[in-house]
């Protein structure tokens, strides 16, 4: 297969401004928990995603690596960890959206195609 054509024209969008972190699904369901309210148990986020032990923790693992997620071991009955998005991982979520709305404005009929990046 050879290099692909070359274009006339700009493409409309580039999709490479998005979060790769954040846009895999798991991802990005825990950041909109998060972003959603101030903090969540593991086994909150468990519950309301769906996901297994062992992918949850390797999401939040990478979030937390990368400066998004907050994490909070305290006692309470039992051992319990809370996560929360640092400031960081506020702001990449939000810029994230933001590029998310621009997508949407651009691919809905009578979008603006006008608002290339």
């Amino acid at each position: 297969m050879g290099p692909p054509p070359p274009r006339d024209h700009e493409p409309m969008f580039d999709f490479d401004k998005l979060d790769k972190l954040i846009h895999e699904k798991g991802r990005l369901g825990i950041m909109t928990l998060l972003a959603a309210r101030p903090s969540w148990t593991f086994q909150d986020l468990k519950a309301e995603l769906e996901l297994s032990d062992g992918n949850l923790v390797s999401h939040l693992r990478t979030l937390h690596d990368n400066g998004y997620v907050a994490v909070t071991k305290e006692v309470l009955d039992r051992p319990q960890t809370s996560y929360a998005l640092t400031a960081k991982g506020r702001k990449q979520f939000e810029d994230y959206l933001t590029i998310l709305e621009q997508i949407l404005k651009v691919g809905r009929p009578g979008g603006d195609s006008s608002t290339r990046q």
